[in-house]
């Protein structure tokens, strides 16, 4: 997890950094015109799209509501069909002789049963008639005589299930039925306990109301369009529903219709029917509102696609993003006119610029302004430009003069060599005299200032090969020991390969000269130690101990806090008045902040001064 977070800050800082890039190399007239798009464009963009969600909420709001609404009038209207058909049932039990008829010994007597054809049958089929409610209604008796003669009076054996007596009695004599026990794909039924068990019977008789779906669910199978598609389903069975399959959602919906209905069926709640539901099938969310109809035991329901409702938002959100482009437009021409005329002076002045890039410094900018003119701010900057060329060339002309100051620089060096040379063959004459008197000591001692002098006075170059330095540190301590007594020993632990290598010259000898000074006991001696090695093929690293008397803490702090950078006080330690400071920053001058001294000291024990360079340097530069 580490890993993939750290890859995925990288790609983010290169992806910050590309941008970072491509917006400094862009024009002015660019970056306007992204600054007034992100000033205009983007809070335009965000005001619309608030806007329109602030619609969509709203709109939501009202189509949940018209739903409602429309639920609600449905609802109103299959109760009135229920009344219309309760009422029907009660009038036909109000016939009382056609009721006791059926339950008498219809096979008796053929007179009584052509009058109750004439009469009390014509009757109850007149009821039927005048009924357009009332497709079939017929009576189911529990009568061994009974004559079934017209299809509006069955036995009771005809009837299925033959315990449901059982339920009408527990739900008080009446219950509908959305789908009926016969021809229930298509057809409503209503059932209702007539006359419980006689003498003669063993089972109530019950009488049975149809009324085919598309009569009863009229208002609601009649809609093929709209936002809403309404739907009855069963409150018990989540596979048994009523709609019209030429409604446009249902067109829409296709295979998923099935999934959706089952979806919404499974979150209905009579206690919460005042609640839309929302659910998600395929990728789509569909709203629902519903009703429930306690007689029916069903569900009507009202479902929306989301989709569809948004339909004019959504366009919404193409128009304000055409708008914007066309704004966007505009605000790019109007800008590039702006900058156009704004920086047209602006690009007299890169004209002037590339001019001066190629070497032609004359080429001034003309302001056209008059002495007491001061203009705006490209005016300013042509003014600085042209008195900019106008120290340019004041300095060039200075650089020239340095030049010449530098030959003559070397012609007075040339002269003072030649008075070097003059030193040199006195020092030379007087050695061989001491040869001749027998004096090997003072001979071998004016040899090594000889050396020392040669050494210094002569500058051929920055650089001098370690062996050099190493040569001119030894001629030094040669000369001390003649000086003092001979109480400093030089050693020297060195590959060969780094004997050629050049270093700047006089960098290491302020170091000896410092351990010759500071590091020596009244009356004892000192052993220096210079130590080279090449650390990691980049890194040359030249160690000068001495087993001194150390540096007292306090000095050796404020030296290590001046090599740190810490501490801006000059260190001038040694008497020829060149200091590790001064050492130290001229390494950091040539090679870097990398490189250059530490010193480390125990007072009483030794003194360590490392020297930092870069292996294998090709070109040193000058001091």
């Amino acid at each position: 997890m580490v890993y993939y977070r750290e890859v995925g800050g990288v790609g983010m800082k290169r992806l910050l950094t590309k941008v970072r890039k491509i917006y400094r190399n862009s024009r002015i007239s660019q970056k306007l015109f992204l600054t007034f798009s992100m000033l205009i464009a983007i809070p335009a963009i965000s005001v619309s799209f608030l806007f329109i969600r602030i619609q969509e909420v709203q709109l939501y709001k009202d189509a949940m509501s018209n739903g409602s609404s429309h639920i609600s009038r449905i609802n109103e209207k299959l109760r009135s069909k229920m009344d219309i058909i309760e009422n029907a049932s009660s009038t036909a039990l109000t016939q009382k002789s056609f009721v006791d008829f059926i339950h008498s010994n219809m096979r008796g007597d053929g007179l009584r049963l052509v009058k109750f054809r004439q009469n009390q049958f014509e009757q109850m089929h007149n009821i039927i008639q005048s009924n357009e409610m009332i497709s079939e209604l017929s009576f189911y008796v529990d009568n061994p005589d009974l004559y079934e003669i017209w299809p509006e009076i069955y036995h009771y054996d005809k009837f299925t299930p033959q315990d449901y007596w059982q339920t009408l009695r527990d739900e008080g004599g009446a219950a509908y039925r959305i789908f009926a026990f016969q021809d229930g794909e298509h057809t409503l039924s209503y059932y209702r306990l007539v006359r419980l068990q006689g003498q003669q019977q063993k089972r109530p008789s019950i009488m049975e109301i149809r009324t085919p779906h598309n009569l009863f669910f009229s208002d609601l199978l009649e809609e093929t369009g709209g936002d809403f598609f309404s739907v009855v389903m069963e409150g018990g069975d989540a596979s048994r529903y009523i709609y019209n399959p030429q409604h446009s959602f249902s067109q829409a919906a296709g295979e998923e219709l099935e999934q959706i209905l089952a979806s919404i069926h499974r979150q209905l709640d009579a206690l919460e029917q005042n609640s839309p539901l929302k659910v998600q099938v395929g990728g789509q969310t569909y709203y629902a509102v519903y009703r429930y109809l306690v007689p029916l035991d069903a569900y009507v329901v009202d479902i929306a696609s989301h989709q569809a409702l948004m339909k004019g938002p959504r366009s919404w959100y193409a128009l304000v993003v055409v708008i914007t482009l066309c704004v966007l437009l505009l605000l790019m021409l109007l800008v590039s006119h702006t900058t156009r005329r704004l920086f047209r002076r602006l690009d007299s002045v890169l004209s002037s610029m590339r001019k001066v890039r190629k070497g032609q410094l004359d080429e001034k900018i003309d302001t056209g302004l008059e002495e007491d003119e001061t203009g705006d701010e490209i005016d300013e900057v042509a003014i600085t430009y042209n008195k900019m060329l106008d120290e340019i060339k004041h300095l060039m002309t200075q650089v020239v003069d340095k030049q010449l100051i530098a030959k003559n620089a070397q012609l007075h060096s040339l002269h003072s060599q030649i008075n070097s040379h003059f030193l040199y063959n006195a020092l030379e004459a007087i050695r061989m005299q001491a040869e001749v008197q027998q004096q090997p000591v003072i001979a071998e001692a004016l040899v090594s200032l000889g050396s020392l002098l040669r050494y210094s006075m002569k500058w051929s170059g920055d650089t001098v090969a370690l062996e050099e330095e190493l040569a001119n540190i030894q001629s030094y301590i040669k000369f001390i020991n003649f000086m003092e007594g001979g109480g400093y020993v030089l050693t020297e632990i060195l590959p060969q390969e780094v004997l050629l290598y050049a270093i700047p010259k006089m960098c290491m000898q302020p170091i000896v000269e410092n351990a010759v000074h500071h590091a020596a006991p009244k009356g004892g001696s000192v052993h220096i130690q210079i130590t080279v090695r090449v650390e990691n093929d980049n890194l040359l690293l030249i160690e000068i101990a001495d087993d001194g008397v150390g540096v007292d803490p306090q000095i050796l702090a404020s030296l290590q806090a001046i090599l740190l950078g810490e501490s801006d006080t000059p260190i001038v330690t040694g008497k020829n008045g060149l200091g590790l400071g001064n050492v130290h920053k001229r390494l950091q001058l040539n090679y870097g902040k990398d490189y250059g001294l530490w010193i480390d000291s125990v007072q009483g024990a030794y003194t360590r001064v490392m020297i930092r360079l870069p292996w294998e340097n090709v070109n040193l530069g000058g001091w």
